[in-house]
């Protein structure tokens, strides 16, 4: 029975890809220690089937938090007993490289996002002039690896060489529990990181002109910013931020919707090759949504139409996009039936087969 940790540096109750990851390859046989990082505001991890340990930092934010967590990272992996440590992003990377090598273990890369071409890293010439240094050096040498999508796997493959394998975000596929269309109530689902690059400094205005309430479900950076918006815009009684909830009970809440809303800039090639958890979230609750026509998302939705496509992230777009799901009762009816069709090739089901052939495969 092989060993595998991994590391991450968010908390461990909300990642909802870790945790699949983690219990599918526990299911399979192998002993899985997840190391997370614990918060201010972090509550008791949540029972799993797999091991999860955190690490305490002083600092909770910023390049300080990263120098801390990194450092202690390192010498826990070095009195942990495993066979292989696989980082998940360039944030744990240097650590689980230099342990692993120590300790003559198989090296693991989990892409979630390209890290490099983050907003928040190249909108900032120094940090990313770092993290680019940090991927050009540290990629390479992670022979094993997988990623979130075929867009970035094949740009690894052109600048570095490595062949990586594609396990998308997908959610389980799970028995439906979605309400009948005459049912919903017309909400306007966003769920995941308040954030930049994903639009929602442009979204909330555009509520202005959409005959329909906006939940947002999530935290991040700029919710202060937001919150302002909201109270800018007179929009206090249509756009309610609703408080950050466990995955499971995202689902069921994400099921009553009547629209997702996936918005992306623009702005580097991690937002342009996205391919967000909440694009197939929104799927599986069998609601159609409006999005980027960035390349993954515009793959997925010539096979199987589950959203409408904006070309970019102006006001009058959103809302064009937004009140044509409102009201056109056809269009709204056909992508409803698309998502139950994509669903049943999009599932956890499909791509944790994948996953569970990759690493059995390195270590054979």
């Amino acid at each position: 029975m092989k060993n595998i940790v991994f590391t991450v540096t968010n908390e461990l109750n909300y990642d909802q890809r870790m945790i699949r990851i983690c219990n599918s390859l526990s299911e399979d046989g192998f002993n899985i220690i997840l190391i997370g990082a614990v918060f201010n505001n972090s509550l008791a991890l949540n029972l799993q089937k797999f091991d999860q340990k955190r690490i305490y930092c002083i600092f909770k934010k910023g390049i300080l938090f990263y120098l801390e967590f990194n450092l202690r990272l390192f010498f826990k992996l070095l009195f942990l007993k495993t066979d292989a440590i696989c980082c998940i992003d360039l944030d744990t990377i240097t650590p689980v490289y230099f342990a692993g090598k120590l300790k003559r273990k198989i090296l693991i890369y989990d892409a979630h996002e390209y890290f490099s071409q983050m907003k928040e890293v190249i909108s900032r010439k120094n940090i990313y002039a770092f993290w680019h240094t940090v991927e050009k050096y540290f990629v390479p040498r992670f022979e094993n690896g997988y990623t979130v999508g075929y867009s970035i796997a094949k740009e690894f493959k052109q600048l570095y060489g490595v062949n990586y394998s594609v396990i998308m975000n997908t959610p389980k596929l799970i028995e439906n529990k979605t309400l009948p269309v005459d049912e919903k109530k017309k909400i306007i689902i966003y769920q995941g990181a308040v954030n930049h690059a994903r639009g929602l400094e442009l979204l909330i205005p555009a509520m202005k002109e959409v005959a329909a309430e906006l939940h947002i479900y999530g935290d991040g950076n700029i919710m202060q910013e937001i919150k302002s918006l909201i109270l800018e815009n007179n929009l206090s009684q249509k756009v309610l931020l609703k408080e950050k909830v466990s995955p499971a009970e995202l689902s069921n809440i994400t099921a009553t919707g009547f629209i997702g809303i996936n918005l992306v800039e623009h702005t580097g090639l991690n937002q342009y090759y996205s391919l967000a958890n909440k694009f197939f979230d929104y799927i599986h609750a069998e609601i159609p949504q409006v999005t980027m026509n960035f390349p993954e998302y515009k793959k997925i939705n010539d096979e199987f139409e589950v959203a409408i496509l904006i070309d970019d992230l102006q006001i009058i777009s959103i809302q064009q996009a937004l009140n044509k799901l409102l009201h056109d009762a056809s269009l709204y009816h056909q992508l409803r039936l698309n998502c139950i069709k994509a669903k049943q090739l999009y599932n956890w089901q499909h791509e944790e087969k994948k996953l569970k052939q990759f690493y059995h495969q390195i270590f054979e």
